[in-house]
C-alpha cells in the first residue's frame, strides 16, 4: 500500500507541474507576478528600508518555482522507489533520470503553449532542483537511520545492564525490586 501510495504522489505532483506548465504565458506571469508582489511586500514590512526592483524579483520567483517543483518532484520520487525496494545509488540514479527525463517533456511541451517556450536553462535549473531534493532525502534518511541504529543500542543497552546489575546483586534482587515498586 505504502509503495502503491509513494508512487500515486509522483503521478499527482508530476501532474500539478503539467498544469502549471500548460498555462498560457499571460496566465503563469500574473501567478508568480502576485506571488512575487506577496514576497516584496511581507519584506518591505518586515524591512522597510529595503526596496526591490519588481522585474528582477519577479524573474528570481519563476526560477525558484521551477527549482521547488522539482525539488519536490525529486524527494517524492527518490521515496517512491525507496518504498519499492530500491534504494542507495541506484534508486538515487534512478530517481534523478525521472527528474531529467520530466523536465526536458516539460520544456518541450511549453514549446506548444502560446506565448511560452522551451529553455534548456530551465532544464538545469529543474534538475539541479531535483538533485537537490534527492540529496536531502538520502542525507536526512541517513541522519535517521543512525538515530535509530542508535536508539535500538539502547534499548538493548538498558536491559542488559540491568540484567547484569541484577545478577551481581544476586538472591537479593527479588526483595529491592518488591521494595522499589511497592
Amino acid at each position: 500500500m505504502r509503495k502503491l501510495l509513494s508512487w500515486m504522489t509522483v503521478f499527482i505532483w508530476m501532474s500539478v507541474i503539467f498544469y502549471l506548465s500548460h498555462q498560457p504565458a499571460a496566465k503563469s506571469s500574473e501567478l508568480s507576478s502576485k506571488v512575487a508582489e506577496v514576497v516584496i511586500n511581507t519584506i518591505e514590512t518586515v524591512a522597510p528600508k529595503v526596496k526591490i526592483e519588481k522585474q528582477n524579483f519577479h524573474h528570481i520567483v519563476r526560477k525558484n518555482a521551477h527549482f521547488f517543483y522539482y525539488f519536490v518532484l525529486g524527494i517524492l520520487a527518490v521515496n517512491a522507489f525507496r518504498m519499492s525496494g530500491i534504494s542507495g545509488l541506484r534508486g538515487i540514479l534512478l530517481a534523478l533520470l525521472i527528474c531529467v527525463l520530466y523536465a526536458i517533456s516539460d520544456e518541450i511541451h511549453q514549446i506548444f503553449v502560446p506565448g511560452r517556450s522551451g529553455e534548456f536553462r530551465d532544464v538545469i535549473i529543474d534538475s539541479s532542483g531535483g538533485g537537490t531534493g534527492i540529496l536531502i532525502y538520502f542525507v536526512v534518511s541517513r541522519i535517521c537511520e543512525k538515530m535509530k541504529k542508535r536508539s535500538q543500542v539502547w534499548i538493548i543497552y538498558l536491559p542488559a545492564k540491568a540484567i547484569y546489575l541484577l545478577q551481581k546483586v544476586g538472591p537479593k534482587w527479588r526483595f529491592i525490586i518488591k521494595v522499589k515498586f511497592s
